[in-house]
């Protein structure tokens, strides 16, 4: 008689780490005035990184691979679109 066999399908979650190095120009949008003395100007750190974000969306941009993918249980369990 042959035996039959049961599974349990468990939905997984991979992510991948990738990175990339962009040139943020030093300019009015990323300059801000000095509040102890307004003579002089500072960069703004959040918008030298806002801008970066916003230029990692442009195609021209190259991206590697950091790692190897995490593999993790994902949160939310369903059955397979198959199922």
């Amino acid at each position: 008689m042959e035996q039959k066999i049961y599974s349990i399908s468990v939905r997984l979650k991979r992510t991948k780490i990738e990175y990339a190095f962009v040139s943020v120009p030093v300019d009015g949008k990323v300059m801000e005035s000095d509040p102890e003395d307004a003579t002089k100007l500072r960069v703004n750190g959040e918008k030298v990184f806002e801008a970066a974000k916003r230029m990692g969306t442009e195609t021209t941009i190259l991206w590697a691979q950091e790692g190897e993918p995490l593999i993790e249980i994902h949160p939310w369990q369903a059955a397979p679109p198959r199922a």
